[in-house]
């Protein structure tokens, strides 16, 4: 094996060109956390004939815990069905005990975006306008709210390291669909600003590089509005390997990634 091959840089590979099924190099992560929404919860949707839908976190079938066992680390979902980032920020996360220390990771990995620009139709805003020094001022937008998510856990735990994730692509064939087409562009698009803005944070750039959610993939992998089992284990494995391809490309940011949350580092 050519040394090489473990942390390629070839600038023409792409982040899905090589899936991994055991986590790669993920596995250098013994806690991650995924704050997220139903997508991040193993959200499935159940429905007899003449009832009404029923939805259910099982967390067990999220793309989290997959990626938990695919990797051989833990993994805890800081999630649930219907999260926003303000609800998060002025409650949940509080509620829940997720900024607690016992629950500290080496890694966040955030999915969050869907109920706060398409359910509360939330004003996105912007790095430059909404992200205060003090993550207690923040503009109440979602880029703010979603800023100090990311502000507090760097508090409790400067050193981890943040991955961000955008909103796949679906097909545009009317108004209807260019609109929301350009609110997961917008959404991406602040997904990179924070990354400038924040030390150790990575963008998983699903839009561009996951296929497209069209009727042929919500066949295979949703019920509904909902992924169902095959899909959260497919978006484990576009994650593991998004990640890993991170990794790989920027070995020498990960060197001490072992260290983090211990109070220990090297200085070499």
């Amino acid at each position: 094996m050519e040394l090489s091959a473990l942390y390629s840089n070839d600038p023409n590979e792409k982040p899905l060109d090589r899936l991994v099924n055991d986590g790669g190099f993920v596995g250098i992560f013994r806690k991650i956390a995924v704050v997220g929404d139903s997508l991040s919860s193993g959200e499935l949707e159940a429905r007899d004939v003449g009832s009404p839908t029923t939805y259910h976190d099982w967390f067990d079938y999220s793309w989290g815990q997959y990626l938990a066992r695919m990797a051989g680390t833990t993994v805890y979902n800081f999630s649930r069905g219907g999260m926003t980032a303000s609800e998060y920020c002025n409650s949940y996360a509080d509620a829940m005990g997720w900024w607690g220390h016992d629950k500290l990771a080496q890694a966040y990995l955030i999915a969050m975006g869907c109920n706060d620009l398409f359910g509360l139709n939330q004003e996105i805003g912007s790095v430059d306008n909404d992200i205060k020094p003090n993550w207690h001022y923040n503009n109440p937008t979602f880029c703010g709210y979603y800023a100090r998510m990311i502000q507090h856990y760097k508090e409790l735990q400067p050193e981890a390291k943040f991955f961000l994730i955008t909103m796949p692509r679906e097909p545009v064939r009317n108004v209807a669909e260019r609109g929301a087409e350009d609110k997961r562009l917008a959404h991406r698009q602040l997904m990179y600003d924070l990354a400038e803005h924040f030390e150790n944070t990575y963008v998983i750039d699903l839009h561009d590089y996951a296929p497209e959610y069209d009727d042929d993939f919500k066949r295979m992998f949703f019920t509904s509005g909902h992924m169902n089992a095959a899909g959260y284990l497919l978006t484990a494995k576009m994650v593991a390997s998004y990640m890993d391809y991170i990794i790989r490309h920027d070995i020498d940011n990960f060197n001490q990634s072992g260290l983090i949350g211990t109070g220990f580092k090297f200085c070499g």
